[in-house]
């Protein structure tokens, strides 16, 4: 029997109806919870009174709105409680068991709390699902820059002969973390469907990190004693790939992956017969993915000549007729000149209002769904939804929610009011 297909700006969130209590800060927690979001479930982030340390980071505003806090927060509802309380612990305890079938479930970065842990919700909920980052695998603190420290790819990143480590500027296991914990959560409720048993999911920042250089084959090629890595600038290690200088001061990354491109690349230069020629001096198959790599600085200069006489229109223009992957640099300012004209022509990306920070393009989710996209929605002020939140999950009563606030348990900000 065939389902009936979802209606028209349902198919993008297939999460409707799922409720995600998240209790994070910085990017894996919060980016897991958008990711969610994003596909249509219920995320409820609980922040401290006066909001959570992430606030604040930058790059800000003009008005002082943290646009990186925004960023990772969008479509969310926010609840303001004091966590230092035994009171307001309990209280977002009851909040994570609430929900239905479809809620009894939390990302979380902490595990200092008693009341919050895997064991203490099991208690009141038995199909609980908690998903814990850590940043060590034996709970240990760790943040992506410790990470990458310990992982080795900081003494490979940056120009020949750079001297120290060179961070990535992309904390790229904090976000690979992020979808990690999105990924674990919804196995988790999956199994949960078929079985009704719940369980923590715990995903630890060094662990993706090691993972990743596992998977990707450093870690076994230091083991087998094969040639160390060395620094190598924007050379694509095993393949032939650089940057070139173009005339009027242009720059292009310029990747030839497979024969066929280093073909047309060769014929967009009309290089063909002269490599051809060096190939034959050199004893080697330039055919062959590895003897370019091998040979990548007298092929890179050869090629750097001709681009150095070209403008980057010129080139671009080339290289357009050509199956060869390669892009111009932009920068960010780059890509905001013109009335962003470079991501207005981007269907990721859709006018969003966000409160502290006006108008501006901002990305949806990158998931496509039956040729469905969410749009981008704003992301809550600092405990927006309290009262709202408490009212409908937990049943409180404006003299509950009243009570509360005067104790300086939970605020409520609910249409602009405030109390506590």
């Amino acid at each position: 029997m065939t389902e009936r297909a979802a209606p028209a700006g349902r198919r993008s969130r297939p999460l409707l109806g799922m409720r995600v209590v998240e209790i994070s800060g910085y990017v894996a927690g919060p980016l897991g919870g958008m990711t969610l979001a994003q596909l249509g479930a219920d995320v409820i982030r609980v922040e401290p009174i006066g909001g959570a340390a992430d606030r604040t980071r930058w790059p800000l505003a003009p008005s002082g709105t943290s646009l990186y806090w925004s960023g990772l927060n969008k479509g969310k509802r926010a609840v303001e409680v004091d966590l230092s309380r035994e009171e307001g612990r309990d209280l977002v305890a009851a909040l994570i068991v609430s929900g239905g079938d479809r809620g009894g479930i939390v990302i979380t970065n902490s595990a200092w709390h008693p009341e919050l842990t895997f064991e203490a919700l099991s208690e009141r909920r038995p199909d609980v699902i908690h998903v814990l980052l850590t940043g060590r695998r034996d709970g240990g603190a760790a943040v992506d820059y410790t990470v990458q420290a310990a992982t080795g790819f900081p003494l490979l990143t940056g120009p020949e002969g750079t001297a120290g480590p060179v961070n990535g500027v992309v904390p790229a296991w904090d976000v690979a973390a992020g979808l990690y914990l999105a990924v674990g959560l919804l196995a988790a409720e999956r199994h949960r469907l078929l079985t009704g048993e719940g369980q923590q999911v715990r995903v630890a920042l060094e662990d993706v990190a090691l993972a990743t250089a596992g998977n990707l084959g450093y870690l076994a090629e230091a083991q087998l004693g094969g040639t160390p890595r060395e620094r190598d600038g924007n050379h694509v290690y095993g393949t032939f790939g650089r940057d070139f200088a173009t005339a009027d001061g242009g720059r292009l990354m310029v990747v030839a992956l497979t024969t066929r491109h280093w073909r047309d690349l060769l014929a967009a230069t009309g290089l063909t017969e002269v490599v051809a020629a060096l190939a034959s001096a050199l004893g080697a198959d330039l055919g062959q993915e590895a003897e370019r790599h091998r040979h990548r600085r007298v092929l890179g200069e050869l090629l750097a000549g001709w681009f150095e006489t070209r403008t980057l229109a010129e080139a671009e223009t080339a290289l357009r007729a050509t199956r060869v992957l390669w892009s111009a640099y932009r920068s960010f300012a780059d890509l905001a000149a013109g009335d962003a004209r470079p991501l207005r022509e981007s269907p990721l990306m859709a006018p969003l209002t966000q409160p502290g920070v006006g108008t501006h393009l901002a990305p949806g989710s990158p998931l496509v769904m039956n040729a469905e996209q969410a749009p981008p929605e704003p992301a809550p002020p600092v405990g927006r939804h309290t009262g709202e939140v408490l009212r409908a999950e937990l049943g409180l009563s404006a003299a509950d929610l009243a009570a509360l606030a005067d104790k300086g348990v939970i605020r409520t900000r609910d249409a602009g009011r405030h109390t506590g």
